[in-house]
């Protein structure tokens, strides 16, 4: 049950369909988020640190591909406004 951080090429990018996936934003904030689907996003802007249930911490910002599986614990830091595509699996 890992978070899975990536980058796309543009013809993955332009398969998945992302720039059509609704945005979802975040100002700089700590909360915590529970998982009941698997989430796709795409971030177009910002810096977000997540430390999972078991003490992971995983990083990830503007342009990175980000994968949460379902049933993920977790706590989001935003450290700087986010701005992401997204879709639930």
């Amino acid at each position: 049950m890992d978070i899975v951080v990536r980058k796309l090429s543009d013809e993955e990018k332009q398969s998945l369909n992302i720039f059509n996936w609704p945005i979802w934003t975040k100002e700089i904030s700590i909360f915590d988020w529970e998982y009941d689907s698997q989430e796709e996003c795409y971030i177009l802007e910002g810096e977000v640190e997540i430390l999972t249930s078991d003490e992971k911490k995983i990083s990830f910002g503007a342009e990175d591909f980000v994968t949460f599986p379902i049933g993920l614990s977790c706590t989001w830091i935003v450290k700087q406004p986010v701005r992401k595509h997204y879709r639930f699996q």
